[in-house]
């Protein structure tokens, strides 16, 4: 390049450069309409509903579509913005919660190499699977409810990527959870929807103990949920600001929270059986952005990751397995959601594995990629499906085996012992059946029936006791 050229460019990067009183202002606002836009939409079509008055089904993809159109907007803009000045974090401050003495809740987001890239694809996604489901759920009786949720989890998944404390962060979590629950159960009135639903209800609740605890310990540690008092810095070159043994426990608290939603071993297997909702929920959910958000938690607490070698070796160990489980298990799969929920848990698995090894920039760009393609691939899987039978019908039966795999190389003996396991799911949920549910069953029995001996000692007489103790023992022979 000459230079004058050089001396053009400079002069128009200088004219580009945005004072960093301006810069706070402008962010605060983007940031503010990356919430208030999906909740604004949320308001519009669920209000109407409440009022036994749904709007029609082209208002409502309309306004869906223009709230996270509005809401990748502004993304992209502070996307621009922020690159101009490195990426230096943004702090927006909406208000404190509450204040005892030295200890406080507040209300922060913010805007960084992270959080901006993360909230861009996340709302292009949505606005995406908004487009593809107002065709695809035309006159379904559930029309309008699809659509609620699919703001609910919008407006949870923008306040969670832009969380600047455990608290915001916290709440977000709890959206995806409750919105991606009911769009399992989306068909309530089939039996398996249902009981999926509540297999990954149960699943959220137990590893969502681990969020919870994380932040009772972080407020305990630093006295706020401020991820400011934890690290420093820009990300992903953090620096933790609280001592090593708090980092660990923080962080390992953490990855047991990500493993349920990210569905990892052993709690994975929820993951398919989540594929009895609607397509779109299942491409916007379980093939992109909720899988990720454990993912995306641990990348956003990475320097408490770098000062808890503990936790990257847990995540390594973990993904590892995950990765290796889904492999073998997806490739017996005989429907083609659950092939790409496999596919998709093989992913994970693997992210976890980079997080684990300090490869944050390119967990990064894995979740965004593979989130797009994995997107787009359940998205296609009913016209593929379709296509598939009619290239069955022209070919007069089935096309063939698939191509080559290097488990055609291991001893048939071994590949007999690899298709039983994939079979029966790795014996997964055999194992957590047998070791963990059922002796929690058991203890919870137990101590019913000792809260009932309790009670029945003291509000009956000696005869009645005896009786209540005979109908006990009568049900637990039944049982």
């Amino acid at each position: 390049m000459s230079p004058a050229a050089t001396v053009i460019a400079a002069a128009f990067l200088d004219s580009l450069t945005v004072p960093a009183d301006t810069t706070h202002a402008i962010v605060s606002v983007l940031v503010a309409l990356q919430l208030a836009a999906p909740a604004a939409t949320l308001v519009a079509i669920g209000l109407p509903a409440l009022l036994d008055r749904p709007l029609s089904e082209r208002a409502t993809t309309r306004l869906v579509g223009a709230g996270f159109t509005a809401a990748f907007l502004a993304g992209l803009a502070m996307l621009v913005l922020l690159s101009l000045r490195g990426f230096v974090p943004e702090q927006v401050h909406l208000g404190t919660w509450f204040s005892v003495g030295h200890h406080d809740a507040t209300i922060d987001l913010v805007a960084d190499g992270l959080s901006v890239p993360y909230v861009c694809f996340s709302t292009g996604l949505c606005a995406l699977v908004n487009a593809f489901a107002g065709k695809y759920l035309h006159r379904e009786p559930g029309f309008t409810r699809f659509f609620i949720l699919l703001t609910v989890f919008g407006t949870g998944m923008n306040l969670m990527v832009l969380a600047g404390s455990i608290d915001v962060l916290f709440a977000g979590w709890e959206f995806l959870g409750i919105s991606s629950t009911m769009l399992i159960g989306f068909f309530h009135d089939r039996t398996n929807a249902a009981k999926a639903a509540l297999r990954a209800f149960i699943t959220y609740r137990i590893c969502d103990v681990g969020l919870l605890t994380a932040g009772v310990v972080i407020h305990r540690a630093v006295g706020s949920g401020d991820f400011e008092r934890l690290f420093s810095g820009v990300w992903p070159h953090g620096e933790c600001l609280v001592p090593s043994s708090t980092a660990t426990v923080v962080a390992l608290l953490l990855v047991f929270a990500a493993m349920g939603k990210s569905a990892q071993v052993p709690f994975s297997n929820w993951l398919p059986r989540a594929m009895e909702g609607p397509t779109p929920s299942s491409a916007i959910f379980y093939g992109a952005l909720s899988i990720h958000a454990g993912a995306y938690v641990l990348l956003r607490c990475e320097a408490l990751l770098d000062a808890a070698p503990l936790a990257r070796l847990a995540l390594i160990v973990i993904g590892s397995a995950t990765a290796l489980h889904a492999s073998l298990v997806g490739r017996v799969q005989t429907d083609l959601k659950s092939m790409l929920s496999y596919a998709s848990m093989t992913q994970a698995g693997i992210i976890f594995v980079e997080i684990g090894l300090g490869l944050r920039v390119v967990a990064l760009v894995h979740i965004c990629s593979h989130a797009v393609l994995r997107s787009l691939q359940i998205l296609r899987s009913p016209s593929a499906l379709h296509d598939r039978h009619e290239l069955e019908a022209a070919l007069g039966g089935h096309p063939g085996a698939g191509g080559w795999s290097v488990v055609s190389l291991l001893p048939e003996s071994v590949q007999r012992w690899m298709y039983r396991v994939a079979l029966e799911r790795g014996f997964e949920e055999m194992v957590v059946s047998r070791s963990v549910v059922g002796p929690a069953w058991r203890l919870l029995e137990r101590l019913a029936d000792l809260e009932r001996a309790w009670t029945d000692w003291l509000g009956m007489s000696g005869a009645e006791r005896a009786e209540a103790r005979a109908e006990r023992r009568l049900r637990g022979r039944s049982r």
